[in-house]
Protein backbone atom coordinates (compact mmCIF):
# COMPACT_ATOMS: atom_id res chain seq x y z
CA UNK A 1 0.00 0.00 0.00
CA UNK A 2 1.16 3.53 -0.77
CA UNK A 3 2.59 5.55 2.08
CA UNK A 4 1.33 8.85 3.44
CA UNK A 5 1.84 12.21 1.72
CA UNK A 6 -0.73 14.30 3.62
CA UNK A 7 -1.61 14.31 7.31
CA UNK A 8 -4.68 16.32 8.27
CA UNK A 9 -5.48 17.35 11.82
CA UNK A 10 -9.14 18.13 12.44
CA UNK A 11 -10.28 20.88 14.79
CA UNK A 12 -12.04 24.22 15.00
CA UNK A 13 -10.15 27.46 14.29
CA UNK A 14 -9.94 30.18 16.93
CA UNK A 15 -8.30 30.52 20.34
CA UNK A 16 -11.52 29.66 22.20
CA UNK A 17 -11.32 26.11 20.80
CA UNK A 18 -7.58 25.65 21.17
CA UNK A 19 -7.48 23.23 24.11
CA UNK A 20 -10.85 21.53 23.57
CA UNK A 21 -11.23 17.79 23.11
CA UNK A 22 -12.63 18.36 19.61
CA UNK A 23 -9.27 19.86 18.59
CA UNK A 24 -7.27 16.70 19.35
CA UNK A 25 -6.43 16.42 15.63
CA UNK A 26 -4.91 19.92 15.70
CA UNK A 27 -2.93 18.99 18.83
CA UNK A 28 -1.48 16.02 16.97
CA UNK A 29 -0.26 17.88 13.86
CA UNK A 30 0.94 20.79 16.03
CA UNK A 31 3.08 18.34 18.03
CA UNK A 32 4.39 16.87 14.79
CA UNK A 33 5.39 20.30 13.43
CA UNK A 34 6.84 21.45 16.77
CA UNK A 35 8.98 18.31 16.96
CA UNK A 36 10.77 19.49 13.80
CA UNK A 37 10.64 23.24 14.58
CA UNK A 38 8.34 23.80 11.61
CA UNK A 39 5.57 26.39 11.51
CA UNK A 40 2.19 26.40 9.82
CA UNK A 41 1.38 29.12 7.31
CA UNK A 42 -2.07 30.03 6.03
CA UNK A 43 -2.86 29.20 2.40
CA UNK A 44 -6.15 30.64 1.11
CA UNK A 45 -6.45 28.31 -1.88
CA UNK A 46 -6.27 25.32 0.49
CA UNK A 47 -8.69 26.84 3.04
CA UNK A 48 -6.26 26.03 5.82
CA UNK A 49 -2.84 26.18 7.40
CA UNK A 50 -0.14 24.10 5.76
CA UNK A 51 3.31 22.93 6.71
CA UNK A 52 5.84 20.61 5.05
CA UNK A 53 8.25 18.33 6.87
CA UNK A 54 10.17 15.10 6.51
CA UNK A 55 9.15 11.90 8.27
CA UNK A 56 11.39 8.89 7.88
CA UNK A 57 13.10 10.54 4.91
CA UNK A 58 9.81 11.28 3.07
CA UNK A 59 8.27 14.70 2.42
CA UNK A 60 4.85 14.99 4.01
CA UNK A 61 2.35 17.87 4.06
CA UNK A 62 0.47 18.72 7.24
CA UNK A 63 -2.89 20.47 7.00
CA UNK A 64 -5.11 22.18 9.56
CA UNK A 65 -8.39 23.22 7.91
CA UNK A 66 -9.30 26.85 8.68
CA UNK A 67 -12.97 26.02 8.16
CA UNK A 68 -15.05 24.81 11.07
CA UNK A 69 -15.06 21.09 11.78
CA UNK A 70 -18.28 20.39 9.86
CA UNK A 71 -16.75 21.93 6.70
CA UNK A 72 -13.39 20.11 6.88
CA UNK A 73 -13.93 18.41 3.50
CA UNK A 74 -13.41 21.70 1.61
CA UNK A 75 -9.80 22.03 2.82
CA UNK A 76 -8.98 18.31 2.56
CA UNK A 77 -10.22 17.95 -1.02
CA UNK A 78 -8.49 21.23 -2.01
CA UNK A 79 -5.14 19.94 -0.67
CA UNK A 80 -5.53 16.50 -2.28
CA UNK A 81 -6.25 18.10 -5.65
CA UNK A 82 -3.58 20.78 -5.42
CA UNK A 83 -0.77 18.41 -4.43
CA UNK A 84 -2.11 15.56 -6.62
CA UNK A 85 -2.39 13.21 -3.64
CA UNK A 86 -4.70 10.19 -3.64
CA UNK A 87 -7.14 9.87 -0.69
CA UNK A 88 -5.46 6.60 0.36
CA UNK A 89 -2.20 8.57 0.80
CA UNK A 90 -3.94 10.76 3.39
CA UNK A 91 -4.21 10.32 7.16
CA UNK A 92 -6.89 12.24 9.06
CA UNK A 93 -6.24 12.67 12.80
CA UNK A 94 -9.46 13.29 14.73
CA UNK A 95 -11.06 13.13 18.18
CA UNK A 96 -13.07 9.97 18.88
CA UNK A 97 -15.80 9.72 21.54
CA UNK A 98 -15.93 5.92 21.31
CA UNK A 99 -12.39 5.48 22.65
CA UNK A 100 -11.30 6.27 26.21
CA UNK A 101 -9.01 9.28 26.64
CA UNK A 102 -5.51 8.30 25.59
CA UNK A 103 -6.52 5.32 23.44
CA UNK A 104 -5.26 5.75 19.87
CA UNK A 105 -6.16 3.62 16.86
CA UNK A 106 -5.17 3.61 13.20
CA UNK A 107 -7.73 2.44 10.66
CA UNK A 108 -8.48 2.63 6.96
CA UNK A 109 -11.92 3.25 5.45
CA UNK A 110 -15.18 2.75 7.33
CA UNK A 111 -17.92 5.08 8.50
CA UNK A 112 -17.70 8.48 10.21
CA UNK A 113 -19.05 7.36 13.60
CA UNK A 114 -20.89 10.67 13.97
CA UNK A 115 -17.66 12.69 13.70
CA UNK A 116 -18.70 15.80 11.72
CA UNK A 117 -15.28 16.43 10.17
CA UNK A 118 -15.08 12.87 8.82
CA UNK A 119 -18.71 13.09 7.67
CA UNK A 120 -17.92 16.20 5.59
CA UNK A 121 -14.70 14.76 4.14
CA UNK A 122 -16.58 11.62 3.08
CA UNK A 123 -19.39 13.73 1.56
CA UNK A 124 -16.81 15.63 -0.53
CA UNK A 125 -14.88 12.52 -1.59
CA UNK A 126 -17.91 10.29 -2.09
CA UNK A 127 -16.21 7.54 -0.05
CA UNK A 128 -14.20 6.87 3.10
CA UNK A 129 -11.07 5.34 1.58
CA UNK A 130 -8.48 7.25 3.59
CA UNK A 131 -6.54 6.51 6.75
CA UNK A 132 -7.72 7.73 10.15
CA UNK A 133 -5.91 8.23 13.41
CA UNK A 134 -8.62 7.96 16.06
CA UNK A 135 -7.62 9.96 19.14
CA UNK A 136 -9.71 8.86 22.12
CA UNK A 137 -11.31 11.65 24.16
CA UNK A 138 -13.67 9.51 26.24
CA UNK A 139 -17.45 9.89 26.44
CA UNK A 140 -19.44 12.00 28.93
CA UNK A 141 -21.83 9.10 29.51
CA UNK A 142 -24.95 10.64 28.00
CA UNK A 143 -25.61 11.77 24.43
CA UNK A 144 -27.16 15.06 25.62
CA UNK A 145 -23.79 16.05 27.09
CA UNK A 146 -21.70 15.28 23.99
CA UNK A 147 -21.61 18.81 22.51
CA UNK A 148 -20.43 20.52 25.71
CA UNK A 149 -18.00 17.59 26.29
CA UNK A 150 -16.25 17.79 22.90
CA UNK A 151 -16.19 21.61 22.95
CA UNK A 152 -14.81 21.69 26.50
CA UNK A 153 -11.25 21.17 27.75
CA UNK A 154 -10.31 17.73 29.07
CA UNK A 155 -9.49 17.19 32.73
CA UNK A 156 -5.78 17.26 33.61
CA UNK A 157 -5.72 13.44 33.80
CA UNK A 158 -7.50 13.06 30.46
CA UNK A 159 -5.20 15.60 28.81
CA UNK A 160 -2.13 13.72 30.10
CA UNK A 161 -3.58 10.46 28.76
CA UNK A 162 -4.37 12.06 25.37
CA UNK A 163 -0.88 13.54 25.04
CA UNK A 164 0.63 10.18 25.99
CA UNK A 165 -1.47 8.47 23.29
CA UNK A 166 -0.39 11.06 20.73
CA UNK A 167 3.26 10.49 21.63
CA UNK A 168 2.78 6.75 20.96
CA UNK A 169 1.16 7.59 17.61
CA UNK A 170 4.06 9.91 16.70
CA UNK A 171 6.46 7.01 17.36
CA UNK A 172 4.79 4.75 14.77
CA UNK A 173 4.18 7.50 12.20
CA UNK A 174 7.38 6.79 10.20
CA UNK A 175 6.07 3.25 9.57
CA UNK A 176 2.73 4.59 8.33
CA UNK A 177 4.43 7.19 6.12
CA UNK A 178 6.46 4.31 4.64
CA UNK A 179 3.26 2.38 3.89
CA UNK A 180 3.84 -0.21 6.64
CA UNK A 181 0.37 0.27 8.15
CA UNK A 182 0.02 -3.26 9.56
CA UNK A 183 3.29 -2.89 11.45
CA UNK A 184 2.33 0.62 12.66
CA UNK A 185 -1.06 -0.67 13.86
CA UNK A 186 0.48 -3.67 15.59
CA UNK A 187 2.90 -1.45 17.53
CA UNK A 188 0.28 1.20 18.33
CA UNK A 189 -2.53 -1.18 19.30
CA UNK A 190 -0.42 -3.54 21.44
CA UNK A 191 -0.33 -2.27 25.04
CA UNK A 192 3.15 -1.66 26.38
CA UNK A 193 4.28 -4.13 29.01
CA UNK A 194 4.46 -2.52 32.42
Amino acid sequence: MAGLRLIVGLGNPGTEYLRTRHNAGFWFVDALAAGQNERFGFDGKLHGEICKLRIGGESVWLLKPATFMNKSGIAVVSALRYYKIEPEECLVAHDDLDLPAGAVRLKFDGGHGGQNGLRDIMAHLGHGKFHRLRLGIGHPGHKDQVTSWVLGPPSANDEDAMLDGMARALNVLPLAVDGQFDKAMQQLHTPAMR
